[in-house]
């Protein structure tokens, strides 16, 4: 009699067991709440950068009750360089809509949990797979690149065609038992064996079915997505600094990048800084052009040109804007800060 071939599932159960992640933060005392913060931070940024954000944020936020009710500057200021800020300004609207609507009780279905905002499908079945242990299929980019290889689903997963095989694939092997585990392993495979360039093949405990394997074609799946220039678009930034080391930033608004951080004062390159600095704030100085900093996000590069202008003295009417504020280091309230806006910061600022 033929010996059965273990299933998809359980080959890569047993390849968790034996190598498997297992002492991350958030697979520590796992709560709904612990889980949906792991899975918002883990969206486009990679485990070893989330970990020392993920524990200080659950030092500061170890309820979700505490993250509803801080200040939405104290939730950036812990985001600050982590990226794609609309993902922190979301947590803190999806928690207030815990807290307040649901009773502080996070949804118990995927369908429930997409509610939440900055929630899509696949993070709303990691969360229930894991926190609840009930069977939800997911497709983020690890899980992709697994079943995209596995099963040789063509196409960038951009158009739909190839998103609803890849669902489809995702559906078709998630098993009902251990579906934690199951949704951690093959995060894990993609994470650490399935990698995007020189995949361990050969440790894989999927290679004896993998058709890109056997085809010698991993490098074509998942597909790419078409290629576009880059644009490069160009700011300056205004470094207003007034004795003692204080700086002035502004809130950004809400919406677009950088959203509701704060930030240097904007002006158009073609503007005369120093006819901005004085028609919008009433400041002049001593005005130095520092060196261009490029700061690069998915769809466009930012030429940033810091202008330095030292005052002699600290202006009063400035501060009777609420959107407008003194920086000065440790004596500031925590406040979100875009990330090259905090490196420049750090130039500015002496220790």
């Amino acid at each position: 009699m033929a010996a059965v071939t273990p299933s998809f599932a359980d080959r890569l159960l047993l390849w968790f067991d034996k190598h498997g992640r297992k002492d991350l933060p958030w697979q520590q005392d796992i709560s709904a709440y612990r889980v949906w913060v792991s899975e918002i931070m883990l969206q486009q940024t990679q485990v070893n950068t989330v970990i020392p954000y993920y524990l200080d944020f659950m030092k500061s936020f170890p309820t979700v009750q505490r993250l509803a009710r801080a200040p939405i500057d104290q939730v950036l200021h812990h985001w600050a360089g982590l990226g794609y800020y609309a993902r922190a300004r979301n947590l803190h609207k999806a928690a207030n809509y815990v807290v307040d609507e649901l009773g502080g009780e996070f949804p118990k279905t995927v369908e429930d949990m997409e509610k939440l905002p900055g929630v899509g499908r696949s993070t709303a079945g990691a969360i229930i797979s894991i926190a609840y242990r009930k069977r939800a299929p997911i497709l983020d980019g690890n899980v992709k690149r697994v079943l995209a290889r596995h099963q040789a689903i063509a196409g960038w997963a951009g158009e739909a065609a190839t998103l609803n095989a890849l669902w489809q694939a995702s559906e078709d092997t998630t098993p009902n038992k251990r579906p934690a585990a199951y949704t951690q392993a093959i995060m894990d495979l993609g994470a650490t064996v399935c990698t995007r360039s020189k995949p361990r093949c050969g440790e894989c405990p999927l290679n004896k079915d993998c058709t890109a394997f056997k085809t010698g074609t991993q490098s074509e799946y998942p597909g790419k997505k078409p290629k576009k220039a880059i644009p490069v678009k160009a700011v300056q930034m205004l470094m207003i600094e007034a004795p003692k080391q204080q700086i002035l930033l502004e809130l950004r608004p809400n919406r677009g990048i950088w959203g509701g951080l704060w930030s240097f004062p904007e002006v158009p390159v073609e503007d005369p800084a120093e006819d901005v600095a004085l028609q919008r704030f009433g400041v002049s100085g001593k005005t130095t052009a520092k060196a261009v900093v490029r700061h690069t996000f998915s769809h466009y590069h930012l030429d940033i040109h810091p202008i330095h202008i030292k005052l002699k003295a600290t202006p009063t009417q400035i501060m009777e804007d609420n959107r407008l504020l003194w920086y000065n280091g440790p004596s500031t309230p925590e406040v979100g800060l875009a990330a090259p806006v905090q490196k420049l910061l750090k130039q500015l600022i002496k220790k």
